[in-house]
Formats: structure tokens, sequence, C-alpha cells
């Protein structure tokens, strides 16, 4: 193991978890004289009415701005030592989280100045993540960072889709930085997620000797998990679709720093039934006249809720289930 670049990752890694605690420290009374609170659908748990309306929201703000400022410090280290060429992926997978972050932020801020959940049309975050999307894959492919072939897990089998790599890439980008979205419903879950797929992607970037990839895991799972120190049940604060869709495309726009992007869907596989469990619920619900529903709540999250679990069970439990497949991806 290269042991400057483990050494770096630490840094990184400790040096965004205490700039986020800090900032959130003084971003949380900040968010609550403002009465920035989260609003919560009168259609959501009846229990998350009493104990979590009113919460401060848009925390995200709080370790965006942590992972930003170490990272830029590291880039001015970079460029004094002629190294910051190498830095091309973290910089433009950065810039997808934070567009996607910024479309939360709006959408959040609107929620917010209504004093009700809605606030983006879908329709009109659909097309602001899918432009952050194209973007995307587009600075990846002039830069020379993306290829089209696409590998297939546990196979020596691989396609070259040519240009349909590109709108698969696009589908799959908006896909996952929803499916984050959606995931964060309870105190921790989202949090905890993003930790565990980034300690994944640390992994490999250490076996690889992927910079860019190591300066990115470890911020995020610096930035997840000073989060966390709030986030955790009871939560003080929530991230708001400015953070979750901010994790969403940087967790989505690592797997393509690695060049293996169907990596996401398996290790990120608790992101997927998250979203497809709401599919499924709506799509039940609609063709059946409003008459039948697959799942006591969706996303599943809720389900388990209503079943009886506790918001610290469900973490816990998704955590094993991330961790495990997580293994997995590692031995593809």
């Amino acid at each position: 193991m290269n042991k400057e670049l483990l050494a770096e990752f630490l840094i990184v890694l400790f040096g965004v978890f205490a700039l986020s605690c800090v900032l959130l420290r003084i971003i949380i009374p900040i968010l609550r004289a403002h009465k920035l609170g989260q609003k919560i659908l009168e259609i959501g748990p009846i229990w998350h009415q009493k104990t979590k309306e009113g919460t401060p929201t848009m925390g995200g703000i709080g370790f965006i701005i942590g992972m930003l400022g170490i990272l830029l410090i590291i880039t001015v280290i970079s460029s004094i030592r002629g190294t910051v060429g190498e830095l091309a992926p973290l910089a433009l997978t950065l810039g997808l989280g934070v567009a996607n972050g910024m479309i939360g932020f709006f959408d959040d801020y609107k929620k917010l100045t209504k004093k009700q959940n809605e606030g983006l049309r879908w329709y009109q975050k659909l097309i602001l993540q899918t432009l952050c999307a194209v973007l995307y894959m587009l600075a990846m492919r002039l830069t020379d960072n993306v290829s089209t072939v696409l590998a297939v897990p546990f196979t020596d089998i691989s396609f070259d889709l040519g240009v349909f790599y590109y709108l698969f890439a696009v589908v799959l980008i908006v896909g996952i930085v929803n499916s984050v979205n959606l995931t964060d419903g309870i105190d921790g879950l989202a949090a905890s997620q993003t930790a565990i797929v980034s300690a994944l992607y640390a992994l490999i970037a250490m076996k690889t000797e992927n910079r860019s990839l190591e300066l990115m895991s470890a911020s995020t799972i610096g930035g997840a998990l000073g989060f966390l120190v709030f986030n955790f049940y009871p939560a003080k604060v929530f991230m708001g679709d400015t953070g979750s869709l901010f994790f969403g495309g940087i967790l989505v726009g690592s797997a393509f720093m690695i060049g293996e992007p169907l990596i996401i869907a398996l290790a990120g596989l608790i992101f997927i039934i998250e979203a497809i469990s709401d599919i499924i619920q709506v799509s039940v619900f609609k063709l059946s006249g409003r008459k039948k529903r697959v799942f006591k709540m969706a996303p599943i999250h809720h389900h388990f809720e209503k079943c009886g679990w506790s918001e610290v069970k469900i973490v816990f439990v998704f955590s094993v289930f991330t961790v495990i497949f997580c293994a997995a991806a590692y031995l593809m």
C-alpha cells in the first residue's frame, strides 16, 4: 500500500470531518433562528410530524463547504507540487455533486419559503439533473477520463456501447442521484450508506493508487461522518435535498472515476431498492384506481417503520446489507 496515499487519505478524512462538525455547529443555530425547519408531508408517517417537523434542514451545506474547503487546500498544494493535473476527474465529479446540490438547494429553499413540502416540479428537477449528467459525461470525455466499454460484474464479458454508453451513463447518473435522495427519509440512513459505499471506493483507490478517487472517497467519508454526529437518531438537523442530491452525484460520479460504473448498482443496491419500492408503490396504487398498495408505505424504509422497526434498527440492518454488497463489489 502506498503510505503517502494513505497518509493523505487520513488527513483529508479527518480534516473534512472536523471542519464539517465545526460548520454544522455554527449553521444549525442559524437555520433554527431563521425557522428553516423541515415540513413533513401529511401523507408521511404521523409520528414524523410529531417528532421531526421543524427540525432544521439544508444541513448539507455544512459538509459540502467542509469538503470543498479541504479539497481546495489539497488542490493548491498539488498545484505547487506540479501534480494538480491528475486531479481532473476529482474536479469534474465534485462539480457533478455541487451542481446537483445546487438543484437541491433551490428545491429546499422553495419548500421553505412556501412553508410546505413542495419545491421544484419533478420535471424541472429531472431536466436540470439530466443537463448536469450530460455536461459531466461531456467533460469526462473531453478530458479522456471515460471509456465506452462497459464491463459486466463477476464476468469477463464487456461491451463497447459506443455512443449508447453516454445514454446509459446519463440514465444511471440521474437514477442514482434520485435514489439517494429517496433514501434520505429517516435519521442517519442516507449518510451512513454514503459513508459505507465511499469506504469501498477508498479501498479500490488504495489498491489502484488512484489519487483522485482517494481524495474523493476520503472527503465524502469525512463529510458523511461529520454530518452523522448531528443527524444520527434523534437528528438535530437534516441534510435536505441540498445534501442528498450532492451525495448522489458524488457516489455515482466516483463509480465512473473507477471506470466501472456498474459497481454502484451492486455497492449501492440499497439505494436502488429504495427507488424501485417507491416506483412499484406508486404504479400499483395508480393502476388499481388508488385502491391497492404493495408496501405499508414507500420508500421501503417507511414500510419497515410501519412494521414496528425503530429508525436505529433500520439504519443498522440497511448498513449491514450495504457492507455485504460492498464486499461483493470489491471482489468484482
